[in-house]
């Protein structure tokens, strides 16, 4: 989910400096699209919440750019975005939540020989899924944690188990597969 406070270009007069943020549908991805009143030297700095810089870079005599920024793994909140020339600067702020990857689907199947499962997940992006298997008496015999990326199939062993085991797998927004044999 993104949010954008953007400058129009159709607004400014000729010749001036503008400055536009646009979310790319679908992604983490802002374009930042800048246009300058002369070619110069062009710094571009991103601020966040709390007013540290968590990226900055100059361009070389430039007379506007478009530059793609990602935002993946900075955490939700106001961002703004500076661009300073020798003309003065030009700032805009944006809100970024991230992606958050859901788990499609979960599942739990015994396989051929004896005491052997699989548990397989259909997921987009990163995650981190947890995988218990409990014992006929409700005690955790395995609690392991697993970051995936794309999908995940994994068979797991419980020869050592006796009869009457629950598999539970459980994905970072709580969706929970909980399977009993």
């Amino acid at each position: 989910m993104f949010s954008a406070v953007v400058a129009t270009f159709g607004k400014e007069e000729p010749g001036k400096t503008g400055l536009a943020i646009i979310p790319v549908k679908g992604t983490e991805v802002f374009k930042v699209i800048y246009k300058g009143e002369a070619t110069s030297k062009v710094k571009l700095s991103i601020y966040d919440q709390n007013g540290s810089v968590i990226f900055s870079e100059t361009l070389a005599s430039t007379g506007g750019f478009i530059r793609p920024l990602n935002f993946n793994g900075l955490p939700s909140g106001e961002y703004t975005v500076e661009v300073t020339n020798e003309a003065g600067k030009k700032v805009e702020k944006l809100n970024y939540f991230p992606q958050i990857s859901t788990v499609k689907n979960i599942h739990i199947a015994k396989v051929g020989g004896e005491n052997k499962y699989l548990i397989a997940v259909a997921n987009d992006g990163a995650q981190t899924i947890n995988v218990k298997v409990y014992d006929n008496a409700n005690s955790v015999v395995y609690n392991e944690s697993k970051e995936i990326n794309g999908n995940f199939a994994q068979v797991y062993d419980v020869k050592d188990l006796k009869s009457g085991y629950t598999f539970e797998v459980t994905d970072t927004t709580g969706k929970t597969k909980t399977v009993k044999y």
